[in-house]
């Protein structure tokens, strides 16, 4: 309250708007930037007690009080080390490490070539095509999953009788399949945005300079829309590395990725290692999603939507 009175009396509170502001517009201009920082709040808030009981001494859920008294002997690395030195977590971790990288790359492969393709003005139904495609991301997961299981078990199993490929192959095949159905509307979506302020007069000067359209999208092209496809990559990798439902539907025990075992674990057996493989993914997250808003705004300097 001390706080807010200083606030208010100083005058701080008009800084930073314009002079012209009415009384009207400053209340609105403060208030909703009280919001959106309440909403922040609310959004980031049970992320850190995740955080803080990681480094718990004990094993157990709880703050101890020797964690509330920031006392040394009621923290410790441990579940770090139980995470790091575990089969039981790193054989789940590599299969993620497996799965999420490859499928991202088959979502960004097919989802640029889609999102250039419905750009086209002259695209007979592109409209409607899109809705398919984005489609994943607006279904719910389970639905999505279910009818990818009554479609990949088949599909498994004629891959297995007809060409005699190995049982766990297949199925490291069907959950990455099964990804990257998921990562392709986020690629869409991101690369179909940076194609918004694309001068399309390049790749026709281009044109008329003799290059392929290979060479017109890989020398012209995809430069000016690599930031956009980049994000949707990026976005694409940690749908398929957070991902579970889909998993348990269309793997099996040898495709168990990390948050199989997150969930696994919370399930039959509560370990405080799981808080050590929840803040290790936080970290991981927030640092793609620092990477996607550090291209994007790349991306609009290069479009010239903003300075330099």
């Amino acid at each position: 309250m001390g706080w807010f009175t200083t606030w208010i009396s100083s005058g701080k509170y008009r800084a930073s708007v314009p002079s012209y502001y009415t009384a009207g517009q400053v209340l609105w201009h403060n208030t909703f930037l009280f919001i959106c920082a309440f909403v922040f709040f609310f959004l980031i808030a049970p992320l850190f007690p995740v955080a803080w009981l990681s480094f718990n001494a004990e094993d157990f859920f709880t703050f101890t009080p020797e964690m509330l008294a920031f006392k040394a002997e009621g923290y410790s690395l441990k579940h770090y080390a139980d995470f790091l030195g575990s089969d039981e977590w790193m054989v789940p971790l590599k299969n993620s490490l497996i799965i999420a990288p490859i499928a991202t790359i088959i979502s960004v492969s097919l989802g640029t070539l889609a999102a250039i393709g419905l750009s086209q003005s002259h695209v007979p139904g592109r409209q409607a095509i899109m809705a398919i495609l984005i489609s994943p991301m607006i279904v719910p997961l389970i639905i999505s999953a279910t009818g990818m299981f009554f479609f990949y078990a088949p599909l498994g199993n004629w891959l297995q009788a007809n060409l005699g490929l190995n049982q766990a192959f297949v199925g490291y095949v069907k959950v990455i399949l099964a990804h990257a159905v998921l990562g392709i509307p986020f690629v869409i979506i991101t690369v179909t945005a940076t194609l918004v302020g694309f001068d399309r007069s390049l790749t026709r000067a281009a044109a008329n300079m003799g290059a392929d359209p290979v060479t017109t999208f890989f020398r012209i092209q995809m430069p000016l829309i690599l930031p956009g496809v980049i994000s949707g990559g990026l976005f694409a990798f940690i749908t398929s590395f957070d991902e579970v439902v889909v998993v348990l539907f269309v793997g099996s025990a040898r495709q168990q990725t990390l948050p199989w075992q997150m969930f696994t674990g919370l399930r039959e057996q509560i370990s405080p290692t799981i808080l050590a493989a929840a803040t290790i993914l936080v970290t991981i997250s927030i640092l793609l999603l620092t990477t996607v808003e550090l291209l994007r705004r790349r991306s609009e300097r290069l479009r010239g939507m903003s300075p330099g």
